[in-house]
């Protein structure tokens, strides 16, 4: 789950980790309210969308629509780049095309910086640690700094056992550059940081940049978070901070029937029990010549409702020319499938190739309930057979 970075900035500050002053608002008017709170004379007016470079982003249909992120001189500038900014799509290279509305915004102090700094905690699947990653080079995506000039990430796993102690933190700063009070203010940022991580069950923390101030501050200038979606039934107040408008409306719709969706950029759709299977389902399509449209997972234990939900969630989608449904009946039961794939093919009126492949408990029952149906169910005996029959359909049909 991710947050926005207002919100993000508000956690980091409970937990100790120095952000510089700001509030949200909604509307220019609050804008300008939350502008006389702060001070000035420098304020910073950032848009607060899901998306990173929002700096250099372009809105859409106005004229002052270059920059999501603006650091201005003046409370009239305050409230000039609020109107420009709110109810207005905001498109960044991560947001695509289609861009994002921006329905609010963080006004913030602005600050004095010396120096821009990375900085990430974040889950290392390899060494199944939490690790840190910094480096030199702030305000960069970390994925040039590692392909332009790797040398320049210091990269440090911590021990579960220890945490993150301070000669840890010491080190990452004296790697940095950083000198005098300048590595004890980041020894306490660190340690304050890699306790809200563990604390609140966090799958990674983006500080950049991380800004050294001309006093020798180190402060979060900008912060994305995200956690661990398994973990939240432990943090209601962090579930709280969902913003579903930022999220793929197709997404929503599975996490509550409990499937695992991902939408992807191809024609044909895939309904597997399994990440694995569903994986292996993908890349047979791709052998043949095909493009998924989507990774889901029913589950082990889906129910004919499920099913029939995850039938019209890949329907919804308009690329879709044609659907692969593979199942391996362990738990999961080939005649609940059948089922449930009938079910939801009459519902939505069918109109493109399905082409299914069970195998397992109950399959020919499964079999006979979908010859039955009168349904142009295609029925294939492996999984190779299967990607190939659903590949031709879709190209008949086109």
């Amino acid at each position: 789950m991710n947050i926005h970075e207002y919100q993000a900035k508000q956690l980091l500050a409970k937990f100790g980790v120095a952000v510089p002053k700001g509030k949200v608002a909604y509307t220019p008017e609050e804008a300008v309210s939350v502008a006389g709170e702060l001070g000035g004379p420098v304020y910073v007016v950032k848009s607060q969308i899901h998306a990173g470079g929002r700096g250099v982003g372009r809105f859409k249909g106005n004229e002052g629509g270059r920059g999501g992120v603006r650091v201005v001189k003046s409370i009239d500038e305050v409230a000039a780049s609020a109107a420009q900014m709110l109810g207005y799509i905001l498109v960044t290279k991560q947001t695509g095309p289609e861009g994002k509305e921006v329905k609010r915004l963080y006004i913030e102090d602005g600050c004095d910086i010396a120096r821009e700094l990375y900085l990430s905690f974040l889950i290392d699947r390899v060494t199944s640690r939490i690790t840190v990653m910094a480096s030199t080079e702030g305000g960069m995506e970390i994925e040039e700094v590692a392909a332009e000039t790797p040398e320049r990430i210091i990269t440090v796993a911590i021990d579960p056992v220890t945490g993150l102690e301070p000669h840890h933190a010491r080190s990452i700063a004296f790697g940095l550059g950083l000198e005098g009070k300048q590595v004890g203010s980041a020894v306490k940022f660190l340690q304050s940081l890699y306790r809200m991580f563990v604390e609140l069950d966090a799958s990674m923390v983006e500080v950049n940049p991380l800004v050294v101030t001309a006093a020798g501050e180190v402060l979060a200038l900008d912060a994305k978070m995200n956690f661990d979606d398994n973990a939240l039934f432990r943090h209601p107040d962090i579930a709280e901070l969902r913003d579903e408008n930022e999220e793929d409306p197709a997404e929503l719709e599975a996490a509550k029937h409990e499937l695992n969706y991902v939408k992807l950029d191809g024609s044909i759709g895939c309904m597997v029990n399994g990440a694995g299977l569903a994986m292996a389902t993908m890349d047979i399509i791709k052998l043949y010549g095909g493009d998924p449209a989507n990774f889901l997972d029913v589950g082990g234990g889906a129910t004919k409702e499920r099913v029939t939900a995850a039938f019209k969630l890949i329907l919804s989608d308009p690329n879709v020319e044609g659907i692969l449904v593979n199942i391996f009946g362990g738990i999961m039961r080939c005649d609940v499938i059948a089922e449930g794939v009938v079910a939801a093919a009459r519902d939505v009126s069918l109109n493109v190739p399905l082409v299914v492949r069970l195998e397992g408990t109950n399959v020919d029952l499964g079999k006979k309930i979908m010859a039955d149906s009168g349904l142009p169910i295609i029925s294939a005996g492996n999984l190779g057979d299967a990607a190939e029959k659903i590949v031709k359909a879709v190209r008949e049909a086109a």
